[in-house]
């Protein structure tokens, strides 16, 4: 039940293709779904098989024209589970990251500092710890490479309390156009070559690799009876490439920020 709104914007003059989803749905929860949750160690007591549940959240998706521009995403959501005993089992979850083509020290700190300061606010270990999440939770093990330069991610927050933990989210949410915007202002005039075009869409199909076979919400959305696939599928560029082989040369701009991806910084110290 339930169903959501989705808005896209395709070949635009500064983005290729950006998106926003907001859903609210709520239903019972698939099998497949709830092994998942337990995998993570929900302890969850269904009645009859059945899980009822609820769930909400905005995500939103860019990937710019220019490579000089970095790709965005955040998504934030709220989600309940009702068990065979009545109780409910509530938490929050999401994060904000960046995914630059080509390395910009001064964008990456703008970047993680702003999410820092709106994690400060209401606990100084929230940031260290979310950042920490954020780079392990985007890693391509396959690659040995985070999709990009990280930011903050976290799941199944249930404490201190309900409200607390909507107040520290709606902190994270206002960090968003802060903390991206100036960058694709200070980006979105700058020459580029065909060669730093090409590298942008290498980049972008490692971004579809971890979409669609790592990412947690992808999963959760193709395997909800009835959920919408395009809306789901929205956060994939419009354009990338998958070029055999293909290996920057050392000491280059597209070497510097596979080190980076491979090692992640701190950027805020």
């Amino acid at each position: 039940g339930g169903g959501g709104i989705s808005c896209v914007l395709q070949d635009g003059e500064v983005f290729e293709k950006a998106g926003v989803n907001v859903s609210v749905v709520f239903g019972l929860l698939s099998e497949e779904a709830a092994r998942q949750m337990r995998s993570r160690g929900k302890s969850l007591k269904a009645k009859d098989g059945k899980l009822p549940f609820c769930a909400m959240g905005v995500s939103s998706v860019i990937h710019p024209k220019n490579p000089h521009v970095p790709t965005m995403h955040f998504n934030y959501r709220y989600f309940e589970i009702e068990e065979a005993d009545g109780n409910k089992q509530w938490w929050f979850g999401g994060g904000t990251d960046l995914t630059p083509t080509y390395l910009n020290e001064e964008d990456a700190v703008h970047f993680h500092k702003t999410l820092k300061e709106a994690c400060d606010k209401h606990d100084l270990k929230l940031y260290p710890k979310y950042k920490k999440w954020c780079d392990d939770y985007f890693y391509i093990k396959h690659r040995g490479e985070r999709r990009g330069i990280g930011g903050i991610f976290f799941d199944d927050v249930d404490s201190p309390s309900k409200e607390e933990v909507f107040q520290f989210v709606k902190s994270c949410t206002k960090a968003v156009v802060p903390c991206y915007i100036p960058l694709v202002k200070r980006h979105c005039h700058d020459s580029f070559t065909p060669e730093e075009k090409l590298w942008q869409q290498i980049r972008r199909g490692r971004y579809v690799e971890f979409n669609l076979v790592y990412d947690r919400g992808t999963k959760f959305g193709l395997l909800t009876p009835g959920s919408r696939i395009e809306s789901i599928l929205m956060s994939l560029p419009l354009t990338a490439r998958w070029e055999y082989m293909h290996t920057p040369p050392e000491s280059s701009k597209e070497a510097e920020i596979l080190e980076v991806l491979r090692n992640p910084k701190d950027w805020v110290h």
